[in-house]
């Protein structure tokens, strides 16, 4: 069997890739050349040189920033849902002779939560507004980030970014409505037939939920792309519930944690109920 019949039987493709032997995966790719014209926009952005560098590629699909990360020397661990695309990852991998370079696992972004092991890089690309929780992706994936991560997501339209209060009172709730408030819009029924396209997120929004995770933004390639860096101030000040992101991912609760749940239910059983 040749070149073109492994990839035909490999269909459907999702990523356009071109192999080395001078074949593409999807060459009729109705977005074009993609994912290749992303990368344009965010490869001077990486450094060229990522040896001893592990990276996550969440969504992997068929692998191809998997590819250009491992050229760069990164020991990449790719994941996704699908095993249709792992299949197709796993096979591109050794027409790069790149298998030692890229490991592939089929799980969920939520899975990465109880991977023992942190990572350099973390590629979030296309991903967040297809997920029922979101902001837990973003929890997750700071806890472990060391680095760097790339982030894309669909976006409503506008750049607007307002700076929110530290506190606000609860009946002054109308300057939500001003456009450069973070929002993001739910997706109830379909997007572009899609059941699985659940959220659109304002710009504002995204620098906000990736403040609240611990990074922050610090280049922005293009359009929906996002260079992000983190921040262990901005991780240290995290005032979210620590118990209601361990039982959310499914981990065991230290001692530490079980007393700030406990003086918590001290303060709400005490405090004024306006203050609650």
């Amino acid at each position: 069997m040749n070149i073109q019949q492994e990839i035909e039987q490999l269909g459907p493709w999702f990523h356009n890739i071109h192999l080395p032997t001078g074949e593409q995966t999807a060459p009729t790719h109705f977005l074009g050349d993609f994912p290749a014209f992303k990368w344009k926009e965010l490869e001077a952005y990486i450094p060229a040189d990522l040896t001893g560098w592990n990276v996550l590629d969440i969504g992997c699909n068929a692998g191809f920033y998997s590819i250009e990360l491992a050229k760069r020397g990164a020991q990449v661990l790719g994941i996704d849902v699908d095993p249709h695309y792992l299949k197709q990852a796993a096979w591109v991998a050794q027409q790069f002779g790149l298998e030692d370079k890229i490991e592939l696992k089929q799980l969920q972004v939520y899975d990465v939560a109880r991977l023992d092991r942190t990572f350099d890089l973390i590629w979030y690309m296309g991903v967040l507004y297809h997920l029922r929780y979101p902001l837990l992706s973003l929890d997750i994936l700071a806890q472990k980030a060391t680095n760097l991560m790339v982030f894309q997501t669909l976006t409503m339209p506008g750049e607007e970014a307002a700076e929110t209060p530290d506190d606000f009172g609860i009946n002054d709730r109308q300057r939500m409505l001003e456009p450069r408030w973070p929002k993001m819009a739910f997706i109830e029924k379909k997007m572009a037939g899609d059941i699985t396209n659940w959220w659109a997120p304002n710009h504002a929004a995204i620098k906000a939920m990736l403040r609240s995770c611990g990074f922050t933004v610090t280049q922005r390639p293009g359009h929906e792309l996002y260079i992000c860096k983190i921040d262990e101030q901005l991780r240290k000040n995290n005032q979210w519930n620590q118990s209601e992101y361990l039982s959310a991912v499914g981990l065991e609760w230290d001692e530490a944690v079980k007393e700030k749940v406990a003086a918590k239910n001290e303060y709400m059983t005490t405090a004024p109920a306006g203050n609650k």
